[in-house]
């Protein structure tokens, strides 16, 4: 903090406001210009990419045995007669005013398709990283502390295993044991059939409207059909946590301020979470927010095995549809998400960390 001498009483006193406020008015418009070249950019890649793909959006739309006519009437509607350049320009303006254009497949507008698949995303996603987060950060700090053991040994197979298995694979596997098998969860989809629709739609995250409207039967059988691909999801994050929190921990156990603890006297328990797992922390915010944003982005192959209605299997249907306006919004909502979580994780970086303030 900036401090000047007061001349009256010899001691220091707060510089004024403007010279304090000057650097966080910088960083603020320094990360505000960075967030809009990345959104261009990863628009423009996108939408180049959505355009000399060989799929024609004017086909989707009118038929393979539509006439000469009525194809060049949609072609020059979609603007697609005008130069590349133009129409990207057409569409950012669009996008600036929230307008992601409307879908080709049902003649909808995106954002209102998006806000529609977004939260079940959301749900399967934030359930997943709870999973992984639980579970995966004192998986690696017991394999770091006890490295060699049998707990290592697990963790680091838990880890490969995690790697390794295909999620596709992982998914069919899990439905015919655990719900054709067992019957221990519910089976594809958001809810059964009979409750589609039951409780009124607040937040569009299920089971939170589901406790809001008190209907905890609902509740029950939203959970049973979550709860197996938001395991799937969360052992895959767990398998990355767990194996970034071993490394990150048997670095800060071979520092020599752990040893000095230790010959202090220090408890193992305080020498671990209390000094070791502490230094970590900042490290550990970043591990978990990218696999948080990965989760909300790279869910495609769950949510299509498991019929989840999100955002994952929107972008793949319409992608396969030629349906490029859903695609581009889909893809400017993915890209958003990587960018905040970034910055929630710089944010943090100031709470836990002192020397970044």
């Amino acid at each position: 903090m900036a401090l000047v001498e007061d001349n009256n009483k010899g001691r220091p006193s707060r510089a004024p406001f403007s010279e304090r406020a000057w650097p966080v008015i910088a960083t603020t418009l320094k990360t505000l210009g960075s967030i809009a070249v990345t959104l261009v950019g990863l628009l423009f890649i996108t939408f180049i990419i959505g355009r000399v793909m060989p799929i024609d959006p004017v086909l989707a739309i009118v038929g393979e045995r539509a006439s000469q006519s009525t194809y060049d009437a949609v072609y020059d509607q979609l603007g697609l007669d005008k130069p590349l350049i133009v129409q990207f320009l057409y569409y950012l303006w669009d996008v600036l005013h929230l307008d992601f254009g409307t879908s080709l497949l049902n003649a909808r507008p995106v954002s209102e398709d998006i806000a529609r698949v977004f939260p079940a995303t959301l749900e399967l996603a934030t359930l997943g990283i709870i999973f992984g987060v639980v579970l995966g950060v004192p998986l690696g700090v017991l394999a770091a502390v006890r490295k060699g053991s049998w707990i290592d040994q697990i963790a680091r197979v838990v880890a490969l295993v995690g790697y390794s298995m295909p999620i596709f694979w992982l998914g069919l596997m899990g439905l015919l044991i655990f719900y054709g098998i067992l019957g221990w969860v519910g089976g594809p989809g958001r809810v059964g059939i009979f409750y589609v629709d039951v409780v009124p739609s607040v937040t569009g995250l299920i089971l939170i409207d589901a406790a809001l409207d008190g209907n905890w039967e609902v509740f029950k059988n939203a959970f049973s059909h979550i709860i197996l691909p938001a395991s799937l999801l969360g052992y895959f994050s767990l398998a990355y946590i767990s194996r970034m929190t071993r490394s990150f921990m048997l670095e800060q156990l071979s520092a020599e301020y752990i040893t000095t603890a230790r010959v202090k006297g220090m408890s193992e328990w305080n020498v671990v979470w209390k000094h070791a797992f502490k230094n970590i922390r900042v490290q550990l915010i970043t591990v978990i927010a990218l696999s948080y944003a990965n989760l909300l982005e790279g869910s495609v192959l769950t949510e299509i095995i498991f019929s989840w209605p999100g955002i994952g299997s929107y972008i793949t249907t319409a992608l396969l549809s030629a349906d490029m306006n859903a695609v581009l919004g889909g893809t400017v909502v993915v890209g958003l998400i990587f960018i905040l979580l970034n910055i929630f994780s710089d944010l943090l970086y100031k709470v836990f960390d002192p020397r970044a303030k």
